[in-house]
């Protein structure tokens, strides 16, 4: 039996959400499961989702979970707030973390039940800062935002990674591989469009799982690479 391949792009926080479309997905642990980043900030319960994928990995799920702009702001913010606790910074403003609040880090300090970023749990500050920045197959190359095709080592730029919205794919520079993404919020057509169309050099899979007001959003996706076969799980959260 061929193994496959589920990816899983921005969670947000919505874990009953991520349940539900584990649950779609019934995986063997032979199964691998990629997720894109972004499992916090916006959705009620960011410490549900980390839970739940730690819990996965301990049962012996195969997976790969690659790091999110939400998630680097986090530490950002936690590795500012540490680093400005001296006698003349401690009265400094963190902008990193305020920025961060505004982003949807509010809602996940209250699914941590605190107010002060110093007080999650190091074993999540430590999942966070082991995250991968991308990962390629024979045929795909995964990452959470983009690359920068204008560089020579198109793995060399993390902001561009983590955070690029705008690019030009040049297609030799990944291997005529199909480029696989999250980040950027698109609706259900656009999705169809890109998994349907023949040679389309990418797939943005960021459904916008937080956008359930939205026409075409609000959901969470799973794309099945060997099958090109996509999953739609509405969001229950809400």
């Amino acid at each position: 039996m061929t193994q496959k391949r589920w990816v899983i792009p921005d969670i947000h926080g919505y874990s009953k959400t991520l349940e539900a479309l584990i649950d779609q997905i019934r995986p063997s642990k032979t199964d691998h499961l990629i997720f894109l980043g972004d499992y916090i900030d916006r959705g009620p319960n960011s410490k549900g989702v980390l839970d739940y994928l730690m819990s996965l990995k301990e049962k012996g799920q195969k997976m790969n979970c690659l790091l999110g702009n939400h998630e680097e702001f986090l530490l950002n913010s936690l590795a500012y707030s540490k680093s400005s606790k001296g006698i003349f910074n401690r009265f400094s403003k963190n902008k990193i973390k305020n920025d961060w609040l505004e982003f949807g880090g509010k809602e996940t300090l209250k699914s941590f039940g605190t107010r002060n970023i110093e007080r999650i749990p190091q074993k999540y500050i430590d999942w966070m800062s082991k995250l991968e920045y991308y990962l390629e197959f024979k045929d795909y190359v995964l990452v959470h935002a983009g690359l920068n095709f204008k560089n020579e080592d198109i793995f060399a730029d993390k902001l561009a990674l983590l955070w690029s919205k705008e690019f030009e794919i040049i297609p030799s520079k990944i291997g005529y591989r199909q480029l696989i993404h999250g980040h950027t919020p698109v609706d259900l057509e656009y999705i169809h469009h890109c998994i349907n169309t023949e040679n389309h050099l990418f797939i943005d899979l960021d459904n916008g799982v937080y956008m359930t007001k939205k026409a075409g959003f609000g959901n969470l996706m799973a794309f099945e690479l060997n099958s090109r076969l996509l999953l739609t799980q509405y969001n229950v959260d809400e």
